[in-house]
């Protein structure tokens, strides 16, 4: 192995495919799934509780910064399902020359632009 070789290791100096941009963003929007979900799954305990438990978690549901957490795990939940069935095409063999992973990945990004509109105007 040739020890002399130059290592790059500035990120910001690389520059990725796109399909590498949303393999990568799979895997984020898998982590924010894991918090987003207890935020969900928080609200569902407190609505189940009682009536009172109930009109709070809909009190919960009308400040800014849930109705923001919400939106983005509804944005992360649409991404990653159309990733991960991009993903799934891919282990299938669909998919695997450079142009096509390139087309998927464009309409992958064109999906998530999509995703945060409508998840925009059912939380908003």
């Amino acid at each position: 192995m040739n020890k002399n070789r130059p290592i790059n290791l500035d990120l910001r100096t690389i520059k990725f495919p796109l399909a590498a941009i949303a393999s990568i963003t799979h895997r984020i929007t898998g982590v924010v799934l894991f918090a987003g979900m207890t935020l969900l799954l928080y609200l569902l305990q407190i609505s189940l509780s009682s009536e009172s438990g109930f009109l709070s978690a809909i009190e919960l549901t009308g400040r800014i910064p849930v109705k923001l957490a919400i939106w983005v795990t509804l944005i992360c939940v649409g991404y990653h399902l159309i990733a991960g069935v991009k993903h799934l095409l891919l282990d299938l063999g669909f998919g695997e020359t450079k142009t096509s992973a390139e087309n998927a990945a464009r309409i992958l990004l064109l999906s998530l632009l999509m995703i945060s509109v409508l998840a925009g105007v059912w939380v908003w």
